[in-house]
């Protein structure tokens, strides 16, 4: 069992040397990109959802 896990972790570590990393500008732009889409996606989400209440609270 012991050498199982020793073989895994070793192909483990072959595969992860195998990885083309991003750069740090890379990784940065790409983040930024999915904070400014999720701020886009939390915007639009509360004003649909103060929309709907305002409708939901008429009708009640």
């Amino acid at each position: 069992m012991i050498a199982k896990a020793f073989e895994f972790l070793t192909e483990v570590r072959a595969e992860v040397r195998k990885v083309t990393w991003p750069s740090r500008a890379e990784a940065l732009g790409g983040t930024a990109v999915v904070v400014v889409v999720v701020l886009i996606m939390a915007v639009f989400l509360g004003v649909v959802d103060a929309i709907l209440s305002k409708i939901v609270q008429s009708l009640i």
